[in-house]
This record gives C-alpha cells, structure tokens and sequence, in this order.
C-alpha cells in the first residue's frame, strides 16, 4: 500500500497548504457522487481522506514520519511484531543470530531471550516481565483498531451559517446527529469516535468531510454573508423600510433616502459562526431597480431638465 504523501501525490517536505491543497484537487475529482459507477474511486477516496486525516495533524505527521504509526494512525509495534497474527500474537521473524521463529498464541518471548543471552530462573527481566535492557519483549502490542473510513455530508449553505444539527447515515445504515463546528467551510472534517471498521482492538473512526452547497442568492466571504438587494427607483428616492432575507428568516432594513445603487450597508452577528467566537455580518449592496417601458417614467425623466445637465461621472475625469 502506497504511503500517505504517495497518497496525495505529494513529497515528504510538503507544507500544510500543498498538502491541503492536493486533498482538496483529488476530493473533488474521487467524490462519490461523481464517481457512482466507479468503485475504485470511492476507495481512492477513503484512502485520501484518511492520509489527510494523518498528515494535517502536526502531531499525527511527526509520529508517522517516525514511524510510530502506520497508515491508518494506529500504533506500530516494535520491529514488527503484534500485527497481522491472529488474537494478537507474533509474526514469523528472525531472532538473534539468524535462526526462524514463529510463536503461538500467548508465547512469551521473555524466556527465549533469556536463554539467548544466558538469563535464567527469572534473572533479567523488567517489572512487567519483559527481558530487562530490550525494551519489554514478551508484551504482547495491543490489538489494532480497525481502519477509518471516509464520508462526506453535504450541507446547505444557510444551515452552515447558522450551525443546524446534520443528520448522516453511515456504512453500517446507523443514522448519527452531528453539530457543526463554529467557522465550518468546505473541507472541514469532523471525527466520529469509533464509527468505522471494526477490528481485534475496536471500531476506527468515521471521518466526515463538510461540502457547504452554494445558495442561489447569498454569498460568502470569510465570515460575512453577502446579498446584493434589489429596491424600486421610489424606495431608494424616498427611503423607508423593506424586507431582507438573511440566513435566519427575514429582518426589516431602512433604506435612506437618496440611496444609491451600489452603497452597502451592514446587518450585524447575520453571517457565519467564528472559530473564536461571535459572527460575521451580513453585508447588503442596494441595486436600484428601474423597470422596463414605463411611460410615466420616461415622460417624468424627459421633463427633468436639471438631471440631463448632471454629471455623475465628473469624479471619475470624464
């Protein structure tokens, strides 16, 4: 099985933005959704993900790149011992001086040892009956867990803004409420203890990648929202109050007379959830909206001499 880094196409001297970079070009092209006729992708998605998983972890990347855990963030055994044998046992190896030894279940490797190197009659070994001065042979590793497996949820845009419970289904068919995070975005991943595969050691973990959907008029930038308002030529001449939609129902906003297409105005704590606490706001830019064929319109504008001989642009050199 190929390493994480081969995994994300990436070498051992990556950074954490070209390593969240690769994840993000190779989730998007693996995505089940895409994918739905292509088993092979969906494993090369599992497979990504849990190298992400790894190597966007300060701690977890140091670890493995000692290699005191495998591909699936479990812990390795000394010199390769304690994995693959059933209920935990050792693997065929070779002990001091060359020879093959293959152990069954249980065996302790303590008495070999001391035979090896002359101990006797319990001369030797540690505390926990290890061989004293090699690092505890005869402990047997702890079973591994099984593997970790990869999900992702689509959310709905203004739900992300206002953190609504999700609801996922995982392999298993358990269906399982989760909270979103405060600052969730696309790419966010959220641990789910002991929902994976199952394993002599226990279940892995489910690991559930968020896909924040686009919204048909809302836009986001960092933490705000943003909502380009359409008003009527009277609205922004004589001012008042209209409806805004926000990402929580609707709210009143004043238009001051003699607004502008394009001034923007600012609804507070109406945007998105921030890691630190609080929320963005929600800006609104007014657009004046001046209808099609209006007879009385453009009889009025015809008439309005002094606007003809006005200049707007006069600012801008031209």
């Amino acid at each position: 099985m190929a390493d994480l880094y081969s995994r994300l196409g990436v070498t051992r001297t990556a950074d954490e933005a070209e390593i969240k970079k690769a994840y993000r070009k190779l989730a998007k092209e693996l995505h089940p959704d895409r994918n739905a006729d292509n088993p092979k992708a969906a494993e090369r998605f599992s497979e990504v993900t849990q190298a992400y998983d790894v190597l966007s972890d300060k701690d977890k990347r140091a670890q493995y790149d000692r290699g005191e855990i495998d591909e699936g963030g479990n812990p390795r055994a000394p010199f390769g011992f304690g994995q693959g044998s059933p209920g935990g046992g050792f693997r065929p190896g070779r002990g001091p001086g060359g020879f093959e030894f293959q152990t069954g279940e249980g065996a302790d490797f303590g008495d070999i040892f001391e035979g090896l190197f002359g101990g006797g009659g319990g001369r030797g070994r540690g505390p926990a009956g290890g061989f004293g001065g090699f690092g505890g042979f005869g402990r047997q590793a702890p079973p591994q867990k099984g593997a970790d497996v990869g999900y992702r949820l689509a959310v709905p845009f203004e739900e992300a803004a206002a953190l609504r419970p999700q609801r996922v289904t995982i392999a298993s068919g358990k269906t399982i409420d989760i909270k979103l995070p405060p600052g969730v975005e696309t790419g966010t991943q959220m641990r789910l203890a002991g929902q994976g595969e199952q394993g002599p050691g226990g279940a892995g973990d489910a690991i559930v990648t968020i896909d924040v959907g686009p919204h048909r008029f809302f836009t986001r930038d960092g933490d705000d929202v943003m909502l380009e308002l359409p008003v009527t030529l009277v609205e922004a001449v004589e001012g008042g109050k209209v409806r805004v939609p926000t990402v929580e129902g609707p709210v009143m906003l004043t238009i001051p007379a003699g607004t502008t297409s394009g001034k923007t105005m600012r609804l507070k704590g109406r945007g998105f959830h921030r890691k630190g606490g609080g929320r963005g706001d929600q800006l609104v830019t007014v657009m004046v909206d001046v209808p099609k064929d209006d007879a009385a319109l453009k009889a009025f504008v015809e008439s309005w001499t002094s606007e003809r001989e006005r200049n707007p642009r006069a600012g801008l050199g031209v």
